[in-house]
C-alpha cells in the first residue's frame, strides 16, 4: 500500500500550519511548529509565492490532512466535478466520508493515520461486514461499529475515554461502540481550515 514517507512534522512545517497529523501532540509544546516555525530543508531568501504556488500548497495541505496521495486525490476531484454539486464542497464531503476519517471523527483514533491503522487491522464493521479498507466510502444510513476484537483494543478504549466532539452528521450510540451515518456533512461542519476553491483553480489551469 502506498504511503507518505516524509515525517509528519515536516509536512506541517512545509505547509506552515498545524495539520494535526499526530493527534494531541500537536497541541503541546512538542509540536514542530512551536519549535521550528519555518519550512524544512535548506533555507534561502523567501520569495512571494505565485498564484500557482498558492494553489499548489493548498492542494498539498488538503492531501496531507486526509492522508491521500496524488492519484486518489485527483480521482476524488474528478468524482466531485461529475457529481452535479458544488465541486469544492463535494470534494471535502468525499474526503470526510472516507472510513478512516469517520473513525477519527468518532474519537476512536487520536489521528487519521492511527484511524487508518485501526481500519487496516480489521477492527471496524460497516453494517454487518468487516471492512479493512481505509478509503472505503461510507454512505448515509450505514452503521459503523467496532468488532469484538476492536472493543478489546487498549488504544481504542483509551481514545474513547478522551474528550472529543462528534460532528452532527454522525449519531453515536450509548455503548460508544456503534454509530450511524445520518447524512453527508455540510461545509460548515467540516473544521479543516482550507480553501477548497484554490484546489479547483489548480486543476482548472
Amino acid at each position: 500500500m502506498a504511503r507518505y514517507h516524509e515525517g509528519s512534522c515536516r509536512q506541517c512545517r512545509r505547509e506552515g500550519d498545524k495539520l494535526f497529523l499526530k493527534g494531541a501532540r500537536c497541541l503541546t509544546p512538542k509540536c514542530a511548529l512551536e519549535r521550528r516555525n519555518y519550512p524544512p530543508g535548506f533555507h534561502t531568501r523567501r520569495v512571494r509565492p505565485s498564484d500557482y504556488g498558492v494553489q499548489l500548497r493548498e492542494k498539498q495541505k488538503i492531501k496531507r490532512i486526509y492522508g491521500v496521495l496524488e492519484v486518489p486525490f485527483k480521482n476524488y476531484y474528478i468524482a466531485a466535478t461529475k457529481s452535479g454539486e458544488v465541486t469544492g464542497h463535494k470534494l471535502l464531503e468525499l474526503l470526510e466520508m472516507r472510513l478512516d476519517n469517520v473513525v477519527y471523527r468518532l474519537g476512536w483514533a487520536s489521528s487519521r493515520s492511527q484511524a487508518r491503522q485501526i481500519v487496516s487491522h480489521g477492527h471496524i464493521r460497516v453494517g454487518d461486514k468487516k471492512v479493512n479498507v481505509p478509503s472505503y466510502q461510507t454512505k448515509a444510513g450505514q452503521k459503523i461499529s467496532l468488532t469484538a476484537r476492536g472493543q478489546k483494543s487498549q488504544i481504542i478504549s483509551i481514545n474513547i475515554k478522551e474528550k472529543h466532539t462528534v460532528p452532527a452528521w454522525i449519531a453515536t450510540k450509548p455503548q460508544a461502540a456503534e454509530a450511524d451515518i445520518i447524512r453527508p456533512p455540510k461545509r460548515e461542519e467540516i473544521d479543516a481550515q482550507v480553501n477548497e476553491q484554490l484546489v479547483i483553480e489548480y486543476y482548472s489551469r
